[in-house]
């Protein structure tokens, strides 16, 4: 199944290659201190709580590169 920003931000981390291009992307996000709040949830659910981290811009980036994996 591929990786886009509909796929959980746990298993977007649990993936080299995709926790890679989360870090380049959207630098913080792996790191957030409530990360492990939100595995269960995907880039697109946390956006609106990701405090401008994961901006409809940076989405649309990541939905590219995730998919490329």
């Amino acid at each position: 199944m591929a990786l886009s920003t509909n796929s959980t931000l746990g298993t977007i981390l649990d993936d080299e290659k995709a926790k890679a291009v989360l870090d380049e992307h959207a630098p913080g996000v792996s790191t957030h201190p409530q990360k492990d709040q939100a595995v269960g949830m995907s880039l697109r659910a946390i956006a609106p709580y990701a405090q401008g981290l994961l901006t409809d811009e940076i989405l649309k980036v990541l939905d590219e590169e995730l998919g490329k994996l």
